[in-house]
């Protein structure tokens, strides 16, 4: 069953989005990483339909991100990802987990220090 555009959320345009984010992946580089078949991924495109939630889980673990960061649905965001956001995410994916936690121990020392200034 494919996702629902009511919202007026584009999944293949946010497939997209990530793929140029990743270094312009092309779609065969998605298939091999995602285990769903080229031809698959490429009806999608031509026939504007959407993935299967089951296959759109694949493609989210292959950028390395959750359902909920796909449908930017995270609660203490309402805003969308922005690409900046993005690449913070995909770097952070890429340090080892001491450098995680130091990064964590940083944002909290820099939330604190910026409680109550305007943004």
């Amino acid at each position: 069953m494919a996702i629902s555009t009511e919202s007026g959320f584009d999944v293949l345009a946010r497939i997209n989005e990530l793929r140029k984010l990743y270094g312009d992946m092309s779609v065969y580089k998605l298939s091999k990483l995602s285990d769903i078949p080229q031809s698959t991924i490429s009806t999608w495109y031509s026939k504007d339909i959407y993935p299967p939630i089951d296959k759109l889980e694949r493609i989210c673990h292959v950028f390395n991100i959750t359902l909920a960061e796909f449908f930017h649905l995270e609660e203490d965001s309402p805003d969308p990802i922005t690409t900046e956001e993005l690449q913070l995410i995909k770097k952070f994916h890429r340090l080892s987990s001491y450098h995680r936690k130091l990064l964590d121990e940083l944002a909290g020392v820099l939330e604190k220090a910026g409680e109550g200034d305007e943004k």
